[in-house]
């Protein structure tokens, strides 16, 4: 991103981690968070701020309605980590299809060849979300072998995927899958989507895996599942509060795969972010340049 802004008039200023960021934004023009949120007392504290650029996928970060109320457009950059993230929920997948938490075990009993996994050619996918990340993720599946199937707000034909349905048809989703993936944003209508009754919907050979937000999963539900063995095993992303407890239970279970959210990081994802996010902040901060270019 400093690159594109080379020549212009912009400035980049990284902010302090260590002191709250309303003491930091008095002369912002622009906000560019990434993990941080931009509340109504952030926008309040800045009085010259025209646009905020969130550096990734999703905004819930951000409070809409205070940026709203001063006229100022929230801009992000969706789909451009869709790549990264199917590619992380593979990993999670095959880290669970073949127990990585026990590999450790083997190598301190000096064991090979054990334990035996198994494989994700002929197994059933189910994708909750197929936006851009969710359509990636059916791609890389369908080469692995697996049957695709789906569930998005408004159901349409998708070259990868053999059965889509509504949001209304996710219980039938969690009954067919081997393997449920969370692709969907959080909102209100999304938040706590995997609770209790949808968990006990699942095969008890199957694993879940969510790479879309924590919340939309009920923690203690997915804990109680984890323990009793009523499914799988899970791969997690996403947690609900971020940074994860290290302490937490679920990072020492056998069954659970973990990584910490970074399913939208790579090298070519941050790079695609930065390029269309420094081309927002050109139009809106620097306008004669943007029409030069």
């Amino acid at each position: 991103m400093e690159e594109r802004l080379r020549g212009t008039h912009l400035r980049i200023e990284q902010m302090d981690a260590g002191r709250p960021l309303e003491e930091q934004v008095e002369e912002a023009e622009a906000l560019v968070p990434s993990m941080g949120r931009i509340t109504r007392a952030v926008i309040a504290a800045a009085p010259r701020l025209k646009v905020i650029a969130q550096f990734g996928s999703g905004i819930e970060g951000v409070d809409l309605e205070a940026a709203a109320a001063r006229g100022i457009p929230v801009h992000y950059a969706p789909g451009s980590n869709a790549q990264a993230v199917a590619e992380l929920a593979v990993f999670l997948m095959l880290g669970l299809a073949r127990k990585l938490p026990l590999h450790k075990r083997s190598f301190e009993r000096r064991v090979v060849g054990d334990p035996p996994g198994t494989e994700l050619a002929g197994k059933t996918l189910g994708i909750v979300g197929l936006g851009a990340s969710g359509r990636a993720l059916a791609r890389l599946a369908r080469g692995f072998g697996m049957n695709v199937i789906g569930v998005r707000r408004t159901p349409a034909p998708e070259a990868d995927v053999s059965w889509v349905g509504g949001a209304d048809q996710v219980d039938e989703l969690l009954r067919r899958a081997d393997y449920v993936t969370l692709l969907v944003p959080l909102t209100e209508e999304t938040r706590g989507l995997i609770d209790a009754r949808r968990i006990a919907l699942m095969k008890p050979s199957a694993f879940l895996i969510n790479v879309g937000r924590g919340a939309l999963v009920d923690r203690d539900a997915l804990l109680a599942a984890l323990r009793e063995r009523r499914i799988a095993g899970a791969g997690l992303d996403v947690y609900w509060e971020e940074p994860p407890d290290p302490a937490d239970p679920l990072f020492a279970m056998d069954n659970v795969v973990a990584t910490p959210h970074l399913g939208g990081v790579s090298d070519e994802a941050l790079a695609r972010i930065a390029d269309r996010l420094a081309t927002t902040l050109i139009e809106f901060l620097d306008p004669s340049r943007a029409a030069g270019a």
